[in-house]
């Protein structure tokens, strides 16, 4: 089995890291969860005030904006005179990809099985070696030995995608499997994913924004509340949707019956969901307050 340590593991979530990477962590986001339902364009002066809600300066937005234009995933264009951004196609596609996980989190049972994906690459080509490691690892698959992934069968198509992607089908194959005897399933899963790890993250997840699911529930919410509210709710809605989004992608909905007594997973989706439910039309109501006249256009999805 490949250590935990030697996989291609996506960014950690500790508390330092995210104040690190939170200006273009918190773009990604933002363009995700409500661009496109202002027609896709942001001018750049907007973005820079949304962002102030969120203690986010102007030049790191710049340079924020910038970096994720270089890797593609946005597009500068002048609108009515004023620079902004929109999503290129990519990004577009990317972020659609990322709903389905985001929002339609789904959780496995046992008996729907397993999808292995076993490959073995040829040292010639150990570039598309790692990519697929990184692709799997993005996932949420599991390792149960050098060559041989894992994960609930849900993914089965998107593990069929990420192969056709790389062009690696000749060097790998899909299996649908059913865990049969010798050894305890839980623990097994415990050997595949970094459970403690993961637990950690939901914990922390829990830690910063359960109380602020509490603290909402108290104060309600009201579309087309006072503008303070909607700007209050903007950034808590935000900061949720940015801690939450990574979560699904290293959790692939592992079956809860396999997982530890008092796994917090169940109760950081719980909280995520309803934060969502409660925040998202009055954070949308503040965005759309704040674009300047003209900048929004019929929404575009997808």
């Amino acid at each position: 089995m490949i250590p935990h340590s030697e996989r291609a593991a996506p960014e950690p979530h500790a508390d330092a890291d995210r104040v690190l990477r939170r200006p273009r962590a918190l773009i990604v986001s933002f363009f995700g969860t409500y661009a496109r339902d202002v027609g896709g364009w942001i001018g750049v002066a907007d973005l820079i005030a949304l962002m102030a809600g969120l203690d986010v300066d102007g030049p790191s937005v710049r340079s924020a904006v910038s970096r994720l234009k270089r890797r593609g995933l946005l597009v500068s264009e002048r609108l009515g005179g004023a620079a902004g951004y929109r999503l290129s196609d990519e990004g577009r596609r990317i972020l659609g990809e990322g709903d389905q996980r985001i929002f339609g989190h789904r959780v496995a049972r046992a008996e729907d099985g397993w999808v292995l994906v076993v490959f073995s690459v040829p040292e010639s080509e150990r570039r598309r070696r790692h990519a697929l490691r990184a692709q799997l690892t993005r996932l949420g698959f599991g390792t149960t030995a050098a060559g041989v992934w894992i994960a609930p069968a849900h993914l089965t198509d998107q593990a069929r995608a990420t192969l056709r992607e790389l062009d690696l089908e000749r060097h790998a194959e899909l299996f649908h499997a059913t865990h049969l005897d010798f050894r305890d399933p839980a623990a097994s899963v415990a050997r595949w994913w970094d459970l403690p790890a993961l637990q950690a993250m939901y914990r922390g997840f829990l830690d910063e924004h359960e109380p602020v699911l509490t603290a909402w529930r108290r104060r309600g919410t009201r579309p087309g509340g006072d503008p303070r509210q909607r700007a209050d709710a903007f950034a808590d809605h935000l900061r949720a949707v940015d801690s939450w989004r990574r979560l699904p992608f290293l959790d692939p909905g592992l079956p809860p019956e396999l997982l530890p007594d008092r796994w917090a997973g169940s109760r950081a989706a719980r909280v995520f969901f309803d934060l969502h439910a409660l925040l998202r039309a009055p954070a949308l109501e503040h965005v759309r307050a704040t674009l300047a006249p003209g900048a929004i256009t019929p929404p575009e999805r997808g």
